[in-house]
């Protein structure tokens, strides 16, 4: 097995929109297992990328159809979905599309069965890269979902180039494809490789966020829980169970963005890990 210098460095490589690759026209696809997960963990990459030229087509696995409070499944899937091509449009994602496998239960699902529709995905789009969450920084992910779909990512990125794999896929007119590069972001990445300055696309980011108002509430609703056991009152999250959620979502995601970027002198920032195949290293 060889490593790139990326992989074997010990200081993060450190992106400025100024140094973002040009991408050309060639496309990242972006797996994410639920409709919020685009914006709120690397919105701020994928608008750097948009400007620098890449081509983001996502494509979510699940339908999200609990992730709300007080609606049934049908007018959850359809908020959540309309919500992310909201989200899409202002961090400039050029395509969304839909696997619609129930939400928060991948655990139960068939993990090959998945690895087969993302190779699909990769044989169809013919990205240059993959950006997806990191299947080894799992010590710090407690999203089922999320988990799942990173191991079947990091699975299907190889076996998509094998042709005895999913046969039955050249018979629609695909072939065999081979991605270069895999960007992982998560809740906590272990080795991180390069620290995006999402300091020019921080608003940006958190415009797409808002869109997602029907997960915002959600999770405003999760703290107002916590904080009743706690005993604790705020005036935060009563605004947010309002659905005032602009400062709720400074506080959660503009706050940590800064937490980040302070770190290494920037006014906001992003974590990821890169893997890039060799051959991109060679003479």
């Amino acid at each position: 097995m060889s490593f790139t210098a990326q992989e074997l460095a010990t200081e993060p490589v450190i992106v400025t929109p100024a140094s973002v690759p040009p991408g050309e026209g060639r496309t990242l696809l972006l797996v994410i297992p639920h409709a919020d997960d685009a914006a709120i963990f690397v919105g701020g990459a994928i608008a750097l990328w948009v400007q620098a030229g890449w081509r983001l087509v996502c494509l979510r696995v699940t339908d999200d159809r609990w992730d709300s409070v007080g609606l049934d499944e049908a007018e959850t899937i359809r908020r959540n979905a309309a919500e992310l091509r909201e989200a899409a449009a202002i961090l400039g994602i050029a395509e969304v599309h839909d696997l619609g496998w129930r939400s928060d239960i991948l655990g139960d699902a068939s993990r090959v069965r998945l690895r087969e529709r993302l190779i699909h995905a990769v044989r169809r789009f013919k990205p240059f890269g993959i950006v997806t969450f990191d299947p080894d920084s799992m010590f710090y992910e407690d999203n089922l979902d999320h988990r799942v779909v990173a191991q079947a990512v990091d699975e299907a990125f190889w076996t998509a180039q094998f042709d005895k794999h999913h046969p039955e896929h050249f018979a629609v007119g695909l072939e065999v494809h081979g991605a270069c590069e895999r960007w992982y972001f998560g809740r906590r990445i272990l080795s991180v490789t390069h620290v995006f300055d999402t300091s020019s696309v921080l608003q940006t980011q958190m415009a797409a966020i808002l869109c997602h108002r029907t997960p915002l509430a959600n999770i405003a609703r999760q703290f107002a829980l916590q904080a009743r056991t706690a005993g604790v009152s705020s005036d935060l999250i009563s605004r947010a169970g309002a659905g005032r959620y602009e400062e709720f979502v400074g506080s959660l995601f503009e706050a940590a963005a800064a937490a980040r970027g302070a770190r290494f002198g920037l006014g906001a920032a992003e974590m990821l890990r890169l893997k890039r195949s060799p051959v991109l290293n060679l003479d």
